[in-house]
């Protein structure tokens, strides 16, 4: 297939004004300006007439298909909140693939999620990165686990104290997240030696230091929930303490500490942005907050946290972000390249580069303009709009 004469935007090399992507069997396998275009085919060509192609929307924090359209009770599996670690829930367990909010991301162009449990937990669970197309979970799966879901803050504090229950305080909440941790460290160490020395007796299984063990020897990364600038800072303590690969969701107060976050190094994942101040640790919410954060350094990406904003205006957040004073390749980089390496899936998707997988969309304007609709979506290869 080959799409040309577009405006390509190829994510990690500079824009062509007038280019051509072609792929073969779901991956792509040429880009470039129309100057070396192969000879369009009828019936495998498409001409863009000046529209823009980009790879397709990545959505890194979401819950997609965990509360699907509907909201009934048999609808929303994002909350295991019978305990507050719970790090061997698997989100591809809990994923409803003929929720029609796939389609919705479909149709804005989010071709690919990092979707899983939300945040009433301490340690909530694993997320997977998912395409947005399929019947079949395991068939729509990039990478399972991609992350483990931890919480600080509000939302854990809250659930629990309503129950008189630990954790009722945030102190809590690290605490039990610290103790995990040092329990999966014992356990990796004792089944560690068991291999290493017929003499010793391995562990019981235990499902959920299993889980966490990638965690803490740092190849599973850590996404952490957290909004107010002392979790953050919690977050960040953790995350150091136990020699970590994490990453902040949210980070609502970031814009108060960016000198301080591009220190630390730490990746966020910032969103959503179109929001109210629905509970007391967004009292500090701003749209300038994507900016603040990437102007002072830090790799940003941006999420929709769908359903609490409808996966559809992803895009939308990421002109807005623009809009509020972010660099405007920065910004179209946060739901595209930077999204996907910070969900740790750009060997597969986020820009368009020759071997990766053939997810592209094709823009009637550049994304960011009001009035920009999505011509044709395409996933590994096949066209889903």
């Amino acid at each position: 297939m080959l799409i040309y004469n577009a405006v390509v935007h190829p994510m990690d090399a500079p824009l062509l004004p007038s280019g051509f992507v072609e792929w073969e069997q779901g991956k792509l396998t040429r880009i470039g300006s129309m100057a070396n275009c192969p000879t369009p085919v009828l019936g495998s060509s498409l001409d863009a007439q000046g529209s823009h192609l980009l790879p397709g929307f990545v959505d890194t924090h979401c819950h997609l298909g965990m509360l699907a359209d509907g909201l009934s009770y048999d609808d929303d599996d994002c909350n295991e909140i019978s305990d507050p670690c719970t790090p061997h829930l698997r989100a591809i367990d809990g994923l409803y693939p003929m929720d029609y909010c796939f389609q919705e991301a479909r149709e804005a162009g989010v071709t690919t999620v990092l979707t899983g449990p939300g945040s009433s937990n301490a340690i909530a669970g694993q997320v997977a990165a998912v395409k947005t197309v399929g019947r079949w979970v395991d068939d729509m799966v990039i990478l399972a686990p991609a992350a483990m879901k931890f919480a600080l803050g509000e939302n854990p504090k809250k659930v629990y104290s309503e129950r008189n229950e630990t954790p009722a305080t945030r102190m809590a909440t690290a605490a039990l997240i610290r103790e995990q941790f040092r329990k999966a460290l014992e356990y990796a160490e004792r089944v560690e030696k068991s291999t290493e020395d017929p003499d010793e007796d391995p562990p019981d299984y235990d499902a959920i230091l299993e889980a966490l063990v990638p965690v803490v020897q740092g190849t599973l990364p850590a996404h952490f929930h957290a909004h107010r600038a002392d979790d953050i800072a919690t977050a960040v303590r953790i995350g150091k303490e136990f020699h970590l690969n994490y990453v902040l969701v949210h980070a609502t107060e970031g814009y108060l500490i960016p000198d301080i976050l591009a220190r630390e190094g730490v990746p966020v994942i910032v969103g959503p942005i179109i929001s109210d101040r629905s509970k007391p640790e967004l009292a500090r919410l701003r749209v300038t907050n994507a900016a603040k954060l990437a102007q002072a350094g830090v790799s940003v990406a941006i999420c929709t946290d769908h359903s609490e904003l409808p996966i559809q205006y992803l895009p939308l957040s990421a002109a807005l972000a623009a809009k509020e004073g972010m660099d405007p390749e920065t910004a179209l980089a946060a739901i595209t390249l930077t999204a996907a390496e910070i969900g740790g899936v750009a060997d597969r998707v986020g820009s368009l580069t020759p071997g990766k997988d053939a997810d592209l969309v094709l823009c009637s304007e550049h994304p960011f303009a009001l009035s920009a609709r999505i011509q044709a979506v395409f996933i590994d290869g096949i066209q889903v709009k």
